[in-house]
């Protein structure tokens, strides 16, 4: 079950990779150079990596909201 949601500007990407290095197994790059999150739904288990995800992006465009919408990050 899904307990936190991802929001990406992705306008906002600058294309560093930043995240895609730190949490593989959500993020890749695309073909315009900008990432994008492979589900925004993610769980418990899936939280630690999306976090390093979110906090390695210099242009802070990745944001966590647990399931009662606070932000995480």
């Amino acid at each position: 079950m899904a307990n936190y949601k991802i929001e990406h500007d992705r306008e906002g990407c600058i294309g560093c990779g930043a995240c895609a290095a730190n949490c593989p197994a959500n993020w890749a790059m695309k073909n315009d150079s900008k990432s994008s999150p492979k589900k925004t739904a993610i769980t418990d288990k899936e939280l630690d990596c999306n976090m390093k995800a979110a906090q390695g992006c210099p242009v802070n465009v990745i944001h966590i909201k647990d399931e009662k919408g606070k932000q995480l990050i």
